[in-house]
């Protein structure tokens, strides 16, 4: 599997994101069947594995913890603090003392004595980027982290971090359909030397062209009921963008969802494409993604088909915009 390189790790440019196993997507699958799709990305090349504190409440670090252990000096483990479930409801908390915590309990579930990686999952407006950054750091010092990631800020929260810290990456959502990240952190993260991490590559499964009719084929709980896209008017809107871009998809020779993680991957060196799935099937068509180049007019007319001004609704609606930092258009 092609490699790229994320700060002080050299990873699989396809990482698997593990939130779907535990969290926000309808019904997290049974205990084996998740078990056996980590082994099956395993013995597929996947060596750069996501999670966090927030998915299923620490669930998902319980459940992806035992199964990456003795894998731990072949893979890079991510995970993230500052967003977290307090009485079934999600908090987030940048604070010194809660990054602190927040490491020693997912230390424990992982049943590892360092994480790769650590994310601050959100920016808290109540506390000063330097004071995060700086609890990340000593974490680092004390030898519990190797390097330090932000996920979702604005290019100027990320410099201000990074004069406090070296930070190895930067995850955020990033698609076709979510072009954000061009206003100003991927190339801020390419002049910085910092890895680019997007998440929701597939458009949450859009871009997959199999969900069809979200009333009817997501489950009530599904996280992107919430999400103004998915409502029935601009869902409509936005599935007229489908036959053309599955038009390019055959033309090159690959499924929607493939076609969909080897944009990303186009979009440089520095970027890698983080999908999750529940379905061995789907993690087999995703990293079937996995050396497919796509030439320049490829590119080129995917970019004018489905882009910020072509897509229908807001990624998110106001409540959860709110505690987003990231650029918008």
């Amino acid at each position: 599997m092609e490699q790229r390189r994320v700060g002080p790790f050299t990873v699989s440019a396809l990482a698997l994101g593990c939130m779907n196993l535990s969290h926000a997507y309808g019904t997290p699958p049974a205990k084996e069947d998740a078990v056996a799709l980590l082994h099956r990305a395993l013995d597929s090349g996947v060596d750069f594995f996501d999670t966090a504190a927030l998915y299923g409440f620490g669930a998902n670090e319980s459940l992806v913890g035992p199964v990456l252990a003795p894998h731990r000096h072949r893979i890079t483990l991510a995970s993230k603090c500052g967003m977290f479930g307090v009485d079934g409801k999600r908090v987030i908390d940048g604070s010194p003392a809660a990054i602190r915590r927040t490491c020693e309990e997912s230390l424990k579930r992982l049943g590892t004595e360092i994480i790769d990686l650590y994310y601050l999952h959100r920016l808290d407006p109540k506390v000063a980027i330097e004071d995060s950054v700086g609890a990340m750091a000593e974490l680092v010092r004390q030898g519990k982290v190797r390097a330090l990631g932000l996920s979702e800020v604005s290019a100027a929260t990320l410099r201000r971090a990074h004069a406090i810290h070296p930070i190895a990456a930067v995850q955020s959502e990033y698609s076709l359909w979510t072009r954000n990240p061009e206003i100003a952190v991927l190339e801020t993260c390419r002049a910085l030397g910092i890895g680019f991490v997007a998440f929701s590559p597939l458009a949450r499964a859009f871009l997959t062209g199999k969900l069809t009719d979200p009333a009817t084929q997501l489950e009530t709980k599904d996280i992107r009921r919430q999400m103004p896209r998915f409502d029935p008017e601009p869902y409509a809107a936005n599935l007229r963008l489908l036959d053309g871009y599955k038009a390019i998809a055959a033309e090159v020779g690959c499924t929607p969802a493939q076609l969909a993680l080897a944009w990303v991957l186009a979009r440089g060196e520095h970027v890698v494409a983080l999908f999750g799935t529940k379905s061995a099937a789907h993690l087999d068509e995703d990293l079937g993604a996995d050396g497919i180049h796509l030439p320049p007019d490829v590119i080129a007319r995917l970019d004018r088909l489905i882009n910020q001004n072509t897509v229908t609704g807001t990624r998110y609606n106001a409540v959860t915009q709110a505690d987003i930092d990231t650029e918008e258009f």
